[in-house]
Parts: structure tokens; C-alpha cells; sequence
């Protein structure tokens, strides 16, 4: 077997309306226009989905409490490390900055699901 792409990731959620405002909104990550046979969305970003699949009674776990980054998560890279801190607080989320003295940062979608933010 030789892969040859890395096509998507499907995240859980228990609430597509908040999942939604998360990814859409506040990552501004590109929704993609297309019908389901059940409860969810996709969202675009370059040649890469990520599917967003509602299973109400969701609510991730972390494995590490202490340290996000030590937990799954998706990382997503952005050309204003400072701006997207911003966006996050202002807007209600926590963000763990990362530890290892790189210009990256954590922080949870409504259902929990970790997230990296690094500056490439």
C-alpha cells in the first residue's frame, strides 16, 4: 500500500450551531456547499476537509488536563500568531500557549476537541 494524501479529519460535535460558528466564524475556515445523509457540515482548507459529524451526546476527553497539546488534537497554521490569540480571547475561548517555546498556542472547540494554532 503506498498512500499518496491526506484527505480529512472528522471531528465530532454534540451542537452543529456553536461547531459551526467555531470553524466558520472564529478559524474562518471555507464551508463546502453539500448535501448529507445525516447531521454535519464540511469545511475546505486548501486540498485538506475537515468534517464536522454531530453525535448528540459527544464531549471530547482529555487525556492530559494539564497540558492541551499533550491531548488528539488537529494543528492549523496561521501568518499572525498575536492576531489569532486576539480573536480567540476576545471571542470567549481559552488558549494555552505552547510550552515548548515555539509560536504556537491551544485551545478547545464547544465540545472540547483541541486545536493548535502555530505560526509558520
Amino acid at each position: 500500500m503506498k498512500i499518496t494524501q491526506y484527505l480529512h479529519t472528522a471531528i465530532l460535535v454534540s451542537n452543529l450551531e456553536k461547531a459551526e460558528y467555531f470553524y466558520g466564524q472564529i478559524l474562518g475556515l471555507a464551508k463546502v456547499d453539500r448535501v448529507l445523509n445525516y447531521p454535519g457540515v464540511w469545511y475546505q482548507l486548501g486540498n485538506y476537509q475537515i468534517h464536522l459529524i454531530v453525535h448528540p451526546n459527544f464531549a471530547a476527553t482529555l487525556t492530559n488536563e494539564e497540558k492541551l497539546g499533550r491531548n488528539p488534537h488537529i494543528a492549523f497554521a496561521v501568518d499572525n500568531l498575536n492576531e489569532a490569540i486576539k480573536k480567540l480571547e476576545s471571542s470567549g475561548y481559552f488558549v494555552e500557549k505552547s510550552r515548548s517555546g515555539r509560536a504556537a498556542f491551544f485551545t478547545q472547540d464547544s465540545d472540547g476537541n483541541v486545536i493548535e494554532i502555530s505560526q509558520v
